[in-house]
């Protein structure tokens, strides 16, 4: 579809490993399809887990590690670290990942859940869902995915889908976000924030919102690490409609200004993905597609993005990078 885009790909000076991968079906025009072997991880793939979902993975080492958001059965969310061989077949931690605090007020925690991860300048940077008298975004960092470091809560309460950028922009680490409120927050636009440590976050910009009589018309939220093209960063997003029977979540797709990625040149009227397989309309929360994290081949131009479903598994969803640039900017209505 159209001319092939240029990505740039994060680096640690290794080559990517050979990511998932599975060929678009035959006689299917999707973008971006399922994994025919989906899910890949399932709710009890630990010892004591209801649920895993809305999780993060990147390259690491010439494999893959990852960040999982693991619900307990007792109900406690929290991130454990996990490794692949072929970021399909994943060995996850039983137990929660031990965060290094610097201070012990920053130990106050009610829940930690739906991580990023992205490699940056000299280390892999986490972000979550925090829990500091109400939703906030945390942000810590690792080396080696061994030894977690808490840096610092980026904002105040209330907030969710913390989102930093591969790279600063004019100078500033840069991080998309969506706040919220104390519940289930009935709405939702995305934001962009810049900082020039990691720790102070200021000069908010509003980057969009819900669209009226649309899969997104009541909430949105940026999802896995943007992606870089020479067309702009291409931010996979969630997008919520409120039906007769609760929240349904979508995934779709927009374009950003690469210098100033608050403002938005093109984003997808339809969905790329919505609910529709069993195992994304049926589970603890039904009818969820959110997805949290994208590998990414600058040379074949493929991408792997891993999406929460029905919040109680995960999945896996293919495309190439400069199709769905074209799809975007071909069925865009901002």
């Amino acid at each position: 579809m159209g001319e092939k885009i240029i990505q740039k790909i994060q680096s640690v000076g290794e080559a990517l490993p050979d990511m998932p991968w599975e060929d678009r079906p035959v006689g299917s025009d999707d973008v971006v399809w399922r994994y025919s072997q989906n899910p890949i991880i399932l709710r009890d793939h630990t010892a004591n887990s209801n649920s895993i979902f809305n999780s993060a993975a990147v390259t690491f080492n010439g494999n893959y590690a990852g960040v999982f958001r693991v619900d307990d059965t007792s109900r406690t969310m929290n991130l454990h670290v996990g490794h692949s061989d072929d970021g399909i077949h994943w060995n996850i931690a039983d137990e929660p990942i031990d965060w290094h605090f610097e201070k012990d007020e920053h130990t106050e925690f009610v829940h930690r859940y739906d991580p990023r991860v992205v490699w940056l300048e000299d280390r892999y940077y986490i972000t979550w869902c925090n829990g500091y008298h109400g939703p906030t975004i945390g942000i810590g960092y690792t080396y080696d995915f061994e030894t977690f470091t808490f840096l610092e809560n980026a904002y105040l309460p209330y907030n969710r889908n913390g989102v930093l950028f591969p790279r600063k922009i004019n100078g500033k680490y840069a991080m998309l976000s969506r706040p919220s409120d104390t519940g289930h927050t009935p709405f939702g636009d995305i934001f962009y924030s810049e900082s020039p440590d990691m720790v102070h976050w200021g000069k908010h910009r509003w980057v969009m919102g819900p669209r009226n009589w649309r899969w997104d018309s009541t909430k949105t939220g940026a999802g896995p690490i943007p992606i870089e093209t020479n067309e702009g960063w291409l931010m996979i997003y969630h997008g919520v409609l409120t039906s007769c029977n609760g929240f349904v979540y979508s995934m779709g797709a927009a374009l950003l200004d690469l210098e100033e990625p608050w403002k938005v040149m093109y984003r997808t009227a339809p969905y790329l993905i919505s609910p529709q397989m069993q195992y994304e309309c049926v589970g603890d929360v039904p009818n969820v597609v959110f997805p949290c994290a994208a590998l990414h081949d600058a040379e074949t131009g493929r991408i792997a993005v891993y999406y929460g479903a029905a919040d109680t598994v995960t999945g896996l969803a293919f495309g190439y990078v400069d199709d769905i640039v074209q799809f975007t900017k071909a069925n865009s209505q901002l």
